[in-house]
């Protein structure tokens, strides 16, 4: 019996790797800490990759991770290593879209940070439950 597929987190961070808005839908990472330490590698591990045109892809600590950049905001999806990258890819893509809406266009930390509410309104209804 086949399972659907599962996202395990979804980031938004700035250009220094920190928290813009995060969603975790799994218990991979227990603690605050240990998210935080996951938030820090995955920025350190992408920062040198130019995805500002199209979503990239990178296996990291037995996971796929999907990434896309726009201004000064990187967006991160997270599954499993036996996930389907064109679903992750998909699941980027449409909430780097909503996004993209809701801030008419105009995707930055500082406008992010204005709309936090709606980014978060958004986590939700793109992925539900993991």
């Amino acid at each position: 019996m086949a399972t659907l597929p599962s996202v395990k987190n979804i980031l938004v961070l700035d250009s220094e790797g920190k928290r813009v808005a995060v969603k975790y839908y799994t218990d991979d990472w227990p603690s605050v800490s240990s998210k935080l330490a996951f938030e820090k590698s995955v920025f350190t591990k992408t920062m040198k990759i130019n995805a500002r045109n199209e979503a990239d892809i990178v296996m990291f600590d037995g996971h796929i991770v999907i990434f896309k950049f726009i201004q000064d905001l990187h967006f991160f999806v997270t599954g499993g290593d036996d996930e389907n990258e064109l679903i992750l890819a998909s699941v980027l893509q449409g909430f780097f879209d909503a996004v993209g809406t809701i801030l008419r266009n105009n995707v930055e930390k500082r406008t992010a940070l204005e709309n936090l509410d709606l980014i978060y309104l958004c986590l939700d209804e793109v992925v539900d439950g993991g």
